[in-house]
């Protein structure tokens, strides 16, 4: 995540991105710290096994994070399109 670049037309490429876009396997804690700390939203739905964690501390297991559905669901078809590609 520290070397996460966004390229610009011209100029340095941008090393804050205003959205992460990831995949669940990106849903640790470190992860979404690490992008809290630099102010980039995290578009990263929970783990299964993450939400039953939470659930089972009870209060102390704090707020569910919040995810943009429509932003995930355009991730996930240009997955699917890239796969797809990578197919032919």
């Amino acid at each position: 995540m520290a070397r996460l670049r966004v390229p610009r037309r011209r100029g340095r490429p941008r090393t804050r991105p205003d959205v992460v876009l990831a995949d669940m396997a990106y849903s640790s804690r470190v992860i979404r710290g690490h992008l809290r700390d630099r102010g980039i939203r995290a578009v990263i739905p929970i783990r299964a096994d993450q939400s039953i964690h939470r659930l089972r501390r009870g209060s102390r297991g704090g707020r569910p994070p919040s995810v943009d559905r429509a932003a995930y669901k355009r991730r996930n078809a240009v997955e699917r399109c890239i796969n797809r590609l990578k197919q032919w």
